[in-house]
């Protein structure tokens, strides 16, 4: 970290003039101020000091961020995330002045408070405005993301809105067959039974797909229709509170029931032979070919379809609808958008301007920095209409999603802290899309999510020493009682009795340790 040289000042003056916006009530430094980054995220690998983003925030603020990130090519999963990235940091002895990435959450909190991060409780209390704002409103989020010893270490992520995933199905399918929406389970079925054998699409060939997903979980969030759960957030596999205690979904009957009946729904040819190999490409190839039934996807992005598609495929419609009734005649939509994310940034202990840093922070909870962080460069990626960001008709109509042009702009990036506008993403929601959130609007379908939680040191060794078993464990038996290696009913005893051998007990434990602890107070 360093102040930068006039001349490399004068060179990055020339590189961009400030946008009119610029004055100095966001200006955090007279001098510009260079603060090292690493930023690890999938869709991002590196921070780039090029984005136009980022060119304008150093206009505003004075503060220039310089990437050095390291681990850049390493893979992203959903269960790794960039862990990998910031071990061989942590390992390197070298933290950046501000460390950027996804699943920074646990990472952050278990070396937090052995010195690799700043607290940012005093720094956000004396120099961050917003941030102290923000967090006095909603007291659960600062809950959320504290460490054990109470501090927090990192600026989270925040999404907006409430709607996420939905059920889709081809309405024009619907139309062919004579079909009403189905309203629960057993007409679901009924209605999955009809695609795979009545020739929907209309080809004279029996390769109608009845239901498929992009992400195989998806599937298994299908056991709340025989009341089971499949994960308690916005994150796959995930544990679940029930009256205040906590539990895992797949050892509790309504999965074991689901489960029994996807197997069967399986087996009969009802859902993708290809579910768990397909993958990402599953939504865009089934569609686009009139292959595939029904869904359970994000609104704005699959009610896309209906206009990609239209020159395409004659008549198709692919719209959501309310979630079918479960055998106990509850409707519910379990996954919605979390109000936090793992994802954020947080202070290296290096640093020699914590403050400086705090504020940079604080600068993108501001309306300014709010706003470009959601909408991106203003005259670029949107103008201002009565006051309000609207996205540039080339923006809205060039063929690329608008949240890729806005990535590849340095805008709703997840591994920067920041409160997202759901606004954003509802100027490129099409009408299908609107009509789907306002009809899970009405129905009030959604269920709380759990938050989760911050472990003690002592809490994190028994979760570390008993947690990668017993998952491994549970989902190598979903699959295969889903592909019909085995008997979930059958095996349902001694399934529970392993994981309980395995330790799921202890887990359970030091959660609910930690969960009682964490939030006793929100």
């Amino acid at each position: 970290m360093r102040y930068m040289t006039l001349a490399s000042a004068l060179l990055a003056a020339t590189a961009m003039t400030a946008p009119a916006s610029a004055d100095d009530h966001l200006k955090i430094v007279d001098e510009p101020l260079e603060l090292t980054i690493q930023m690890n995220h999938a869709r991002y690998p590196r921070y780039k000091e090029d984005w136009p983003v980022e060119q304008e925030a150093r206009a505003l603020t004075n503060i220039h961020l310089v990437d050095t990130t390291v681990g850049s090519n390493l893979r992203t999963d959903e269960n790794s995330g960039k862990t990998e990235a910031l071990n061989l940091m942590l390992a390197s002895g070298e933290i950046p002045d501000i460390v950027g990435s996804s699943r920074l959450k646990d990472f952050v909190n278990q070396y937090g408070p052995e010195g690799a991060f700043l607290p940012l409780n005093d720094l956000i209390e004396e120099h961050a405005p917003h941030l102290k704002a923000f967090f006095e409103e909603r007291p659960e989020i600062k809950s959320a993301i504290s460490a054990a010893d109470g501090n927090m270490y990192y600026i989270p992520y925040l999404p907006d809105g409430k709607y996420g995933r939905a059920y889709f199905i081809r309405y024009d399918w619907l139309e062919t067959l004579g079909l009403e929406v189905p309203e629960n389970v057993d007409e679901l079925k009924a209605t999955l039974e009809a695609f795979r054998d009545q020739d929907p699409n209309g080809n004279g060939q029996k390769d109608e797909v009845p239901f498929f997903a992009r992400q195989w979980p998806e599937l298994i969030r299908l056991v709340t229709l025989w009341d089971g759960r499949s994960s308690g957030s916005d994150t796959y596999h995930d544990f679940y509170v029930d009256e205040g205690q906590l539990k895992h979904p797949y050892a509790g009957e309504g999965y074991r029931e689901g489960i029994k009946n996807l197997a069967e729904w399986y087996a009969e040819g009802l859902i993708d032979a290809e579910i768990f190999t397909r993958g990402n490409s599953s939504r865009e190839y089934l569609l686009s070919e009139n292959l595939g039934g029904m869904t359970h996807d994000w609104f704005a992005s699959t009610s896309g379809y209906n206009t990609s598609l239209q020159d395409k495929v004659n008549g198709f419609l692919f719209k959501a609808f309310a979630p079918p009734a479960s055998i106990s005649g509850k409707r519910i939509e379990e996954h919605r958008r979390i109000p936090i994310k793992p994802d954020g940034w947080a202070i290296g202990y290096t640093n020699e301007h914590p403050v400086e840093t705090i504020k940079y922070f604080d600068f993108w909870f501001s309306e300014e920095g709010r706003r470009l962080a959601n909408f991106g460069a203003e005259g670029q990626h949107y103008t201002m209409v009565d006051g309000e960001p609207k996205f540039t008709e080339e923006v809205l109509t060039s063929g690329e999603p608008v949240n890729s042009q806005l990535w590849a702009a340095g805008a709703q990036l997840q591994a920067r802290g920041y409160y997202q506008d759901y606004d954003y993403e509802k100027q490129w929601s099409n009408e299908y899309a609107l009509e789907g959130i306002a009809l899970y609007d009405q129905g009030d379908y959604l269920i709380d999510q759990f938050l989760g939680v911050a472990f003690t040191v002592d809490e994190q060794k028994v979760y570390d020493k008993y947690w990668g078993s017993i998952r491994d464990y549970m989902l190598e038996r979903q699959q295969a009682w889903i592909l019909g290696n085995g008997d979930v009913e059958a095996e349902w005893d001694e399934y529970i009795a392993e994981l309980e051998q395995r330790g799921l007990g202890e887990v359970l434990t030091v959660m609910q340790s930690a969960y009682e602890r964490q939030y006793s107070d929100s």
